[in-house]
């Protein structure tokens, strides 16, 4: 992941009155971290700004993220659609509302991402960075899994669903690990990363429910 400066502004903060709203914008400092190693430096507002963009375009891995995990989400979705016919059990009912809720919302700001970025999509595909990769993405069930969720009923049903679902739930955690190390879109990071907290919350919340 290219790398973003965490940019913080030196001046106002030993304490002592904050300066004029007129001041010289000049004479604030700015302190870019350096790499590993590396001292700080000093730098202008301006070049402060030019830094905060730098890196901010997306890349093939931001755009893999999204476009990979919609997919994954749908998944999810339609096993969460299995519960209401199936259980017997009121908390597995509010789980997977609480998946599908979530899913829902995080599918539809992917979705808008990707429109957002329809003209970078279009060069890294042309460029022949815009493909879902090699391999299946981690976690999904199979088609004779999704059948044996279909077919099952009650305890049976609540316990294939809670496997299924904490390892479906663990491929989105490595997918989004995988897209915060590659990718390079300050949104898209936000996205992973949420992606990463919430289904770790609900990792730790299926398993005490085994």
């Amino acid at each position: 992941m290219a790398a973003a400066a965490v940019l913080t502004l030196a001046a106002g903060c030993t304490g002592e009155a904050e300066p004029a709203a007129d001041a010289d914008a000049e004479t604030q400092q700015v302190i870019a971290p350096a790499g590993p190693g590396e001292p700080a430096r000093t730098i202008s507002p301006e070049e402060a700004r030019e830094a905060a963009q730098e890196g901010s375009e997306p890349n093939a891995a931001d755009f893999r993220f999204m476009r990979m995990m919609i997919e994954h989400h749908e998944q999810a979705l339609v096993m969460a659609e299995l519960v209401d016919d199936r259980t017997r059990e009121e908390s597995v009912r509010r789980l997977a509302d609480r998946i599908t809720a979530a899913q829902n919302g995080e599918i539809a700001a992917m979705e808008a991402w990707l429109t957002r970025n329809a003209g970078a999509a279009a060069d890294e595909d042309r460029e022949g960075h815009g493909g879902h990769g090699a391999g299946a993405m981690p976690g999904m069930a199979t088609a004779e899994q999704l059948e044996a969720l279909e077919a099952a009923e009650g305890a049976d049903f609540d316990a294939l669903f809670l496997d299924l679902m904490i390892a479906h739930h663990q491929g989105a955690v490595t997918m989004a690990t995988d897209a915060l190390t590659q990718g390079n879109d300050g949104l898209a990071q936000q996205l992973a990363n949420d992606v990463m907290a919430e289904q770790s919350v609900e990792i730790d919340r299926m398993e005490a429910m085994r």
